[in-house]
């Protein structure tokens, strides 16, 4: 049987139409898939951005926390030495001062930004020992600190403190009791002579001892 021309290229037509879908379901597919790993990325992406906002966010919550502690740490401590000048000054107003002994340059020399404990105190310091170890009746130290005005405020008040510490650690190796004795430093605020002379900021420079009932 013949076939006609015009079928054969009506058959010729089919298959180029047939042929050419083929190859833009194939794009189409191609394309399809494409954006849809473009999207996957996208919102991968986003994950981590969002991961990385959240841990800078918890690092700077713990920096927060972490300076609030401070904070916290620093006003107990400043609160904890204003109750310990509180309670040696209520201690020295019920109690009845026997003696004191006032440790200053030109007794012992305290030098000039200096803590430790003068050679020359040590004599000082031994028979104030021996005086208390005798007595027949329990008694309380009070150790003041004091010092000149050059340096800060803060300074003076630590170095005040480390000097009247000198005393008492002196005093607890001869044999006082360490709840006997109770330390405070003023720093420079009860100076007894004007900063403005060398001699009077050497008379600042001293640790007053007072033996209390």
């Amino acid at each position: 049987m013949m076939v006609s021309k015009r079928h054969l290229a009506s058959a010729a037509a089919l298959v180029v139409v047939v042929a050419a879908s083929g190859c833009v379901t194939k794009k189409v597919f191609r394309r399809n898939v494409e954006e849809t790993n473009s999207r996957f990325q996208s919102v991968e992406g986003s994950v981590e951005e969002n991961e990385r906002r959240t841990a800078d966010l918890g690092k700077e919550t713990d920096q927060k926390i972490a300076t609030v502690r401070q904070t916290s740490e620093k006003a107990l401590e400043v609160g904890s030495t204003a109750l310990q000048r509180a309670e040696a000054a209520e201690k020295a107003a019920r109690g009845k001062i026997l003696w004191e002994t006032t440790l200053s340059d030109d007794r012992v020399k305290f030098s000039f930004n200096q803590a430790k404990l003068p050679t020359e105190a040590t004599t000082v310091l031994d028979e104030l020992a021996d005086r208390v170890k005798g007595m027949d009746k329990t008694v309380y130290l009070e150790i003041e600190g004091h010092t000149d005005n050059i340096g800060s405020t803060d300074y003076n008040m630590r170095l005040g403190e480390m000097r009247a510490m000198a005393i008492r650690n002196y005093l607890a190796e001869k044999g006082i009791p360490l709840h006997a004795m109770q330390v405070i430093s003023y720093g420079e605020e009860k100076a007894v002579a004007s900063n403005s002379t060398r001699d009077g900021r050497a008379q600042n420079r001293r640790v007053v001892i007072r033996v209390l009932e």
